[in-house]
């Protein structure tokens, strides 16, 4: 499928130079006098590295047609990451590269959607929020508020998120995937 350079969107999958990328930003240019042109920051998919491409506003890039499929986590081992198909029951295992930092938004049970490309995972989309319980953190000040700064926490899964300071150890939080933010408790 064929976009114009204005259509990208973040999150787009294209192929670039033969090679899949994803699309992670995307800034319209139109400098007075000259010609409008799109700058994209890629990602790629095979190798993870970044580059940053310069579209002129008429030229055409090729969308690459994902197909996507629902999966539920089930647990790690030295192998990989196992996952199983929510409809056929299949399973499947899929390694770091393909997972990312997403594996700290994970725990067993977890649905997600993996995109696939010519039947090869080629990458994974989280829900926008996760509820994951803090195991360590300093202690709760008396007084505070959520106004008053933060203090970094240890969650379930391995990450740290930045937390306010009344978030104890123990407490079920609220965190976006998108941006590894605290959000809310749960």
């Amino acid at each position: 499928m064929q976009l114009v350079a204005t259509e990208l969107r973040p999150g787009n999958i294209i192929l670039h130079n033969g090679q899949l990328h994803r699309v992670l930003t995307v800034t319209h240019i139109t400098p007075g006098n000259w010609r409008g042109m799109v700058q994209c920051k890629l990602r790629n998919i095979k190798t993870g590295n970044q580059l940053e491409h310069r579209f002129r506003s008429e030229d055409r890039v090729e969308k690459a047609t994902l197909d996507t499929q629902e999966m539920q986590y089930l647990y790690s081992d030295g192998s990989g990451h196992h996952f199983m198909n929510t409809e056929t029951f299949d399973q499947l295992t899929l390694t770091d590269e393909v997972l990312g930092d997403a594996l700290g938004y994970m725990l067993p049970d977890t649905v997600i959607t993996v995109d696939f490309y010519e039947s090869q995972p080629v990458g994974i989309e989280l829900p926008n929020t996760v509820v994951l319980e803090v195991v360590e953190t300093e202690p709760a000040l008396r007084g505070a508020t959520a106004a008053g700064g933060s203090k970094p926490a240890k969650l379930e899964t391995g990450i740290t998120v930045q937390v306010p300071m009344f978030v104890e150890s123990g407490t079920k939080i609220i965190v976006d995937t998108r941006t590894g933010e605290y959000v809310s408790r749960a």
